[in-house]
């Protein structure tokens, strides 16, 4: 998990990425955990996230690189939060 803030026009908002292999993809099926990839990979995965914001007129700022445990932790606080707002 790839933690971060976004910028557009003067308002800051968290902008966190969830990177994943698809389960079934036998390529990259070694992949448990961010550091599997290798730093200069993840480095490369960061500028991507930068230079993707910068381009659409947004500054993306990493804050930090967090492991499968964070990222579960996230995607279920943002399932808990979609069904509390359906109540």
């Amino acid at each position: 998990m790839i933690e971060g803030e976004q910028e557009d026009k003067k308002k800051t908002v968290r902008n966190d990425r969830i990177v994943a292999v698809e389960i079934e993809n036998h390529q990259w099926a070694h992949i448990e955990h961010i550091d599997d990839l290798g730093k200069q990979f993840v480095r490369e995965l960061e500028e991507f996230f930068v230079n993707f914001h910068d381009l659409v007129g947004k500054k993306y700022r990493i804050l930090d690189v967090r492991g499968p445990g964070q990222a579960r932790r996230c995607v279920e606080a943002g399932r808990k939060a979609l069904t509390a707002k359906k109540s």
